[in-house]
């Protein structure tokens, strides 16, 4: 991306990998605004995750349309990161039809340390149960995709240090 064109990230990867602290990281870096993607979610969709039922594909598409929406609108402005699951290439393809200069950070992680973080965070809608049917649905970032895959065990500034210097 050059200087001129706005900023449009998502930080992607499955729940408890860090999205939400390496996206406000992130966003601080390039003087960006952060969307946490959870914030876009319909009650509906929040209930039943609560409730430790995994979403649909018909029950993600209004949110996708919502976070391409919200990346869509800053590329008229000064850009946006926002914290995005994004676990399949459909999704992925969905958020990039309303914005196509959309470039994908993933927090790659194992099945076991997303578990383990996601059992030890308080507050949190996600049910640590809900942490198999993400790696389920999982597609990781391809290489044809716009992107970088970082391993989210790594501490948070070396994940932005990386991902600055493959989006500039």
């Amino acid at each position: 991306m050059s200087e001129s064109t706005p900023h449009r990230i998502v930080v992607m990867g499955p729940s408890a990998t860090g999205k939400s602290t390496v996206g406000a990281a992130l966003a601080r870096a390039l003087g960006l605004p952060f969307v946490d993607g959870d914030d876009l979610h319909p009650a509906a969709n929040t209930a039943k995750m609560a409730a430790g039922t995994p979403l649909t594909d018909e029950d993600r598409w209004p949110w996708l349309d919502a976070v391409g929406g919200v990346l869509d609108d800053a590329g008229d402005g000064v850009g946006v990161v926002v914290a995005c699951s994004a676990l399949k290439r459909a999704y992925r393809d969905r958020i990039r039809a309303s914005a196509p200069a959309t470039w994908f950070l993933e927090l790659a992680i194992t099945e076991q340390e997303a578990a383990r973080r996601s059992s030890a965070r308080a507050g949190h809608f996600m049910p640590a149960a809900l942490v198999e049917s993400q790696f389920a649905t999982l597609e990781p970032l391809g290489p044809d995709e716009p992107g970088l895959r970082v391993d989210a065990t790594e501490g948070v500034a070396e994940i932005v240090e990386r991902a600055l210097a493959s989006v500039e």
